[in-house]
């Protein structure tokens, strides 16, 4: 199953770009599937960068 495998690997990116970005990917990977269903084609999907998103945090 190739999509399989690609849907893996997608998955795997996020949570180790996730780590090197000092997030925890459980929460980062909750914030990714809460707000991508309420984008628009018109909204940024770079906010849903982990770095874009760590900036987001409070400090």
């Amino acid at each position: 199953m190739p999509s399989g495998a690609q849907a893996s690997a997608a998955t795997y990116s996020l949570i180790e770009t996730a780590k090197a970005n000092g997030l925890s990917p459980f929460e980062y990977l909750q914030f990714v599937f809460e707000t991508l269903p309420t984008l628009s084609e018109d909204d940024d999907f770079d906010t849903l960068l982990p770095w874009r998103w760590k900036e987001t945090l409070p400090v």
